[in-house]
Formats: structure tokens, sequence, C-alpha cells
């Protein structure tokens, strides 16, 4: 049953762009309406946006999983396979979404921690904020579902899978032990290549990422804050698309869950800004989490039989990042 994928691509095509819609939709109405003036957000606002995210994400996995408990009785091919069990696969699948939901919020505190970094080197002012990470979210949707439509062809092979697996478990043991280098966004490759070929204006413009001075075209330090934010999320893609992988096969399972987790990044951001410095260790829970997952994916899976215990894998993440988040407050209350 586990090479089989349970919601191929040809049969779903028409939810991918059914769930797009949704997800578009809910960005326009977050920035058509509710934010569109610019405004510092405050940590009740971005506390009530985190409880609609994570509620929307929650209600969506209950749905999921009676829709393939559904599905899964009905398909005639599934229940011809020997041993299939259409609860057992549907409750499978909707762990499988909260695990990979998990695992990508807990990854995307990093993110949080390189948004306040690159806004106060910037000088960004806080009503603004949103406007950049706003857009910065979309930028990241396109990013990620180029990277899963990658993943889902290249993982299909072992010896892949594999060097997938011993890339997460160096970047885990990098993040344990290597020492920690500031963030300079003036010496990112990128950054330098675009500042040679576009003028950029040291003045902030109101909420506009480009002005006309004098008939030419300037970018604003808004455009160049968003454009280090973009190429910091192609960096943490390529860790948090594999590691979802490793507990799921399905590409749609991968595909929902990262949409969902990256929709709440911009509330989850305005409520932990002014608290990031509490969380310093959770970095070290991130990192035993790749190696996890990276184990999982290279050894662990076929060490059990193809599929390592998705109720195990769920109990082990939340284990590893919540004790990192109860020893990071413990630590910083004690000092």
């Amino acid at each position: 049953m586990e090479s089989i994928i349970l919601f191929p691509f040809s049969d779903y095509w028409g939810f991918y762009v059914g769930f797009t819609i949704f997800v578009l939709a809910l960005l326009a109405l977050d920035l058509g309406i509710f934010h569109r003036e610019a405004h510092e957000v405050s940590f009740k606002e971005s506390l009530t946006w985190s409880i609609i995210w994570i509620s929307l994400a929650l209600i969506f996995n209950l749905v999921f999983y009676k829709y393939a408990q559904w599905k899964f009785a009905e398909d005639s091919v599934l229940l011809a396979i020997p041993g299939f069990n259409p609860d057992l696969a549907a409750k499978q699948s909707a762990l499988e979404f909260l695990t990979g939901y998990i695992i990508e919020k807990s990854l995307a505190v990093d993110n949080i921690f390189v948004f306040v970094v690159v806004f106060s080197f910037f000088a960004i002012p806080a009503k603004y904020q949103h406007r950049v990470l706003f857009f910065g979210i979309i930028g990241a949707l396109i990013f990620r579902i180029i990277f899963i439509a990658l993943g889902s062809i290249l993982l299909q092979y072992q010896f892949i899978v594999i060097i997938f697996g011993v890339f997460l478990i160096l970047t885990g043991f990098k993040i344990l032990f290597a020492p920690e280098k500031p963030i300079d966004p003036e010496k990112n490759p990128v950054i330098k290549l675009f500042k040679k070929f576009f003028k950029v204006t040291p003045i902030i413009e109101g909420q506009k990422f480009f002005i006309r001075k004098e008939g030419l075209l300037y970018a604003t330090p808004l455009f160049i804050t968003l454009l280090f934010i973009e190429v910091s999320d192609v960096i943490f893609a390529v860790d948090s698309v594999p590691a979802i992988f490793a507990i799921t096969k399905e590409p749609l399972i991968v595909f929902t869950s990262n949409i969902f987790a990256i929709l709440g990044l911009r509330a989850m951001y305005f409520m932990l800004a002014g608290v990031v410095n509490k969380f310093k260790y959770l970095k070290y829970g991130l990192g035993l989490v790749l190696v996890f997952v990276g184990l999982k994916m290279s050894w662990l899976n076929e060490a059990f039989g193809g599929k390592f215990p998705i109720t195990w894998s769920l109990l082990i993440i939340v284990g590893i990042i919540s004790a990192s988040i109860i020893y990071s407050l413990f630590k910083t209350k004690k000092q």
C-alpha cells in the first residue's frame, strides 16, 4: 500500500485548482479588506489571525479525514488490495497532514528570526511590515508549489530519497553544532546583483516598492527587504519540503499542509516578533527534528517495512519541539 499514491494528481487536479483559488481569495480578502490601510499589527490582532489560520487548517484536516474515509470505502481498486483498511488509511492520511503542518509551523520560526533581523536592518516601520510579508507569502507559495512538484517527481527514486535524507541530517547537525553567523543582507549575492542593474533609493517612500524620480525607476528599501525575504524562503524550502516528504509520499498532503502553514506565517511573526529572544534554544529542537526526519527518510522507513509509524513520528516531533520551547522559556526566565 505504501507505494501507491492514494491521491494521484490526475484524479485531483480539479482540487488543486479549487484549493489554489480558495487560497488566493483568502489572500485578496486579507489585503483588500482587513489590511487595506497600512497599520501596525497589534498582538491582539495577530493572535486573532493566528487562531483563524490554525482553525482553518484543523477544519480542513477534519473534512479531509471524512472525505478520505468515504472515498477509500468506495474505491474498488483500493479495496482489492490485500490488507487495505479504509478507516486506517484515512486516519493515516489525516495524521500525515497534521504532522506535516506541525513540522512546517515549527521550521517557520526560523523565518521569523530572519524577518526580525531584516526589518531591523532596513529600518522598516512596523506599519509597512505586513505589506512586505503579504507579497513575501505570495512568492513563497509559488516557490513551494515548484519545489513540491519537483519533489514529487524526484522522490520516486530511492537513491534521491536517501540523498535528501542525508542532506537533512547534515543540515540538522549544522544547526546543532555550527556557530551562528550574523545575517548581513547587503552581502547577499542576489541583493548585490540586483543593485548592479537597478537604482535603489535609501529613503522609504510609504508602502511603495518602486518609485520614479526624474524619469528613472528606483527600487525602495521595502522591495530590497521583500527580495531578501524571498531568497531566504527559497533556502528554507530546501529543508522544509523534503522534511514533509519524509512524513508522506502524497503530494496533495505535502501541498495543503505547506500552504496552510505559510498562510499563518505573517500572523505568527507579529505575535512572536517581540519575544523571539525567549526561544533561543528552539533552534536546537529544530535541528533534532531535521535529523530525525532525515533518518526517517534515509533509513527508518525502510527499517520499518516501508513506513515508520506516523503516530510515533508525530509524538517524537511534538515532544522535541515542546521540550525545546519549555527549556528556552525556563532558561530565559532564570536569566
